[in-house]
């Protein structure tokens, strides 16, 4: 008898080949979608509380593709532009440069005039499309390896390129600095022993009343997003929840649902985020944290029924783990307490001291970020201090054979478990700019897709152009994930647009914040995402088998907010 071979289980792909294929589409996408920009110019909002934030926002109506130069028009321009030399002290730009690039047959590079003060923008405002050829598109493509003249770009090293772009406060490279620092800062934190007995501490003392632990942490977290937009700031709070939810019997994907998702889900419900809703209503000519009373309604109904999703899932997984997609990485946290006696749970002075600088510590981390403005870089140095702290206090009362190398090798090996999150952050960063950037002021496949769906819009029914305004915020977060840059990119097309299809623009910021703030929660390409489900071990893949319902879930929600918004002529 012929026995019938097995049928091979399918694997979801690791995070790694997930993102490689994402970068390889879209750079195929790029010989497809012609290259278009912007003009752009920096605009001040009121971000409440007597704070102002400086964005660079697109114009409306100023879009263009990227055509082919005509030359001899180009230069006949140019040649009046040097006699007049009134305008070219407008432009600030000195006659002797113009006229020496044009002597040496230079005024046709946009790249070269840009130098001497005189930019493309400029050029367009002056001439208009007289001076291309408009039959024909051009496309922007990065090579398939960079090379010195392409800027170092081409899309396979994009990991590079992804890791190396940004600021220190912001993706990618901080957000990468941020990691290994504080997966090093925590290293030396868990060395110590104190959060494991801690945790079994509270287990033992709390009897029944752990049930209602994680909905008050759901709530804590989504109230943090609600007010000050909190992101990264969460990933060194998975640390100590994971372990404590798996404690309890859950898993470590609850624990990032209940911290990141649900802050998540308060941004996209915040009446009072400086990060988000005031740059978008700012742009959109709206009082700044103006119709707070439906936001905060939203965040109340919204987080109350996340919760409930959240925990229904948390229940079924505590009475049966094996069901948990992410039950095998939680291994790990299982095995680090079966290694441990109960003695070694004795929670101690020392211990006791270690948990009180740790919440001293989240509470400046907090204060910072709400009252005193702190970013990613003194975030990095809020928790360094709070794992030397930890460390020096295990060195004195000999927690867990701590020892100042012990501190060392910690750290050390905080930052090894951390660095391929880190890896994956610039990752996803390269996805971006396959498509050309977020920079609306340059030329790029990115731009074109933003103005297509813009134009898409503009002739459909009110109740569905709105829905559709909300999907398209939903999708285009897959790949934009800053609040605030969305905001710049889209709701200079989007205002105006919820004016022509006859809705008011607070339902147009509306469709922004849910869209951004949900979709944040899922795709790969979130650095703090990624950097959550790194702190608490979880792979996007298992996430996905979770966060894809809970997705489902909320687009239900949020498409019954904008319809509701909109059936109540929501101002």
């Amino acid at each position: 008898m012929t026995e019938t071979p097995l049928k091979r289980k399918f694997t979801m792909p690791d995070t790694y080949v997930i993102i490689f294929f994402i970068v390889l589409i879209c750079w195929l996408l790029t010989f497809i979608i012609p290259a278009g920009k912007y003009t752009t110019h920096e605009q001040t909002y009121d971000a409440g509380n007597g704070n102002t934030i400086t964005r660079v926002v697109l114009e409306d109506g100023s879009f263009r593709y990227m055509h082919p130069l005509k030359e001899d028009v180009l230069i006949q321009n140019l040649s009046n532009l040097a006699e007049d030399e009134a305008k070219l002290d407008e432009l600030e730009v000195k006659m002797e440069d113009l006229t020496a690039l044009m002597e040496a047959g230079e005024a046709t590079d946009l790249e070269t005039l840009d130098e001497i003060g005189l930019s493309e923008d400029e050029l367009y405002a002056m001439y208009g499309d007289d001076i291309y050829d408009t039959s024909i598109r051009l496309n922007k493509t990065a090579r398939i390896w960079g090379t010195p003249e392409s800027g170092g770009f081409g899309f396979l090293n994009y990991v590079f390129e992804g890791l190396v772009r940004g600021t220190r406060s912001g993706s990618a490279v901080g957000i990468v600095a941020l990691l290994l620092v504080v997966g090093g800062s925590f290293g030396m934190i868990m060395k110590t022993g104190a959060i494991d007995a801690g945790i079994y501490a509270f287990i033992n003392s709390a009897k029944n009343a752990e049930k209602f632990a994680l909905p008050m942490i759901f709530f804590m977290f989504s109230f943090a997003g609600a007010t000050f937009g909190a992101s990264e700031q969460v990933i060194p709070f998975l640390m100590i929840i994971t372990p404590f939810s798996i404690a309890l019997g859950y898993d470590g994907i609850t624990a990032v649902a209940v911290t990141f998702a649900a802050s998540q889900i308060g941004n996209a419900t915040s009446w009072m985020s400086p990060f988000s809703i005031a740059i978008a209503q700012g742009i959109a000519g709206l009082p700044v944290l103006s119709g707070a009373a439906y936001r905060i309604f939203l965040w109340v109904v919204i987080s109350a029924l996340a919760c409930a999703f959240v925990m229904y899932y948390a229940n079924k997984i505590k009475a049966k783990p094996q069901l948990s997609p992410s039950y095998q990485t939680d291994q790990y946290f299982r095995n680090l307490a079966q290694e441990r006696s109960p003695e070694d749970y004795e929670f101690n002075l020392g211990h006791k001291l270690v948990i009180a600088e740790l919440l001293l510590g989240l509470v400046w981390i907090v204060y910072g970020v709400m009252r005193l403005g702190y970013s990613v870089p003194e975030l990095a140095g809020q928790f360094f201090v709070m794992g030397l702290a930890a460390g020096i206090t295990g060195v004195i009362f000999n927690l867990n054979g701590m020892t100042v190398n012990e501190m060392a090798y910690a750290f050390k090996a905080g930052v090894s478990d951390l660095a391929p999150t880190a890896v994956v952050v610039g990752m996803a960063q390269g996805i971006l700019l396959t498509l050309g950037g977020s920079d609306a002021g340059t030329f790029s496949a990115m731009n074109t897709i933003l103005y297509s769906v813009g134009n898409a819009l503009e002739n459909v029914p009110t109740y569905l152009g709105a829905w559709f305004m909300y999907i398209f915020q939903s999708l285009f977060n897959l790949v934009i994930t800053s609040n605030s840059g969305q905001a710049a990119l889209t709701m200079p097309i989007m205002a105006p647009l919820a004016d022509i299809i006859g809705v008011s623009r607070q339902v147009a910021i509306l469709a922004f914040q849910l869209g951004s703030g949900f979709m944040d929660a899922f795709t790969p390409v979130s650095a703090s995402l990624v950097g959550c489900l790194a702190a608490a071990r979880v792979n996007w893949s298992d996430w996905a088998k979770f966060s894809g319902r809970l997705m489902i879930f909320l687009f239900i929600l949020g498409s019954m907010s904008i319809l509701a918004a909109i059936a109540f002529g929501y101002q």
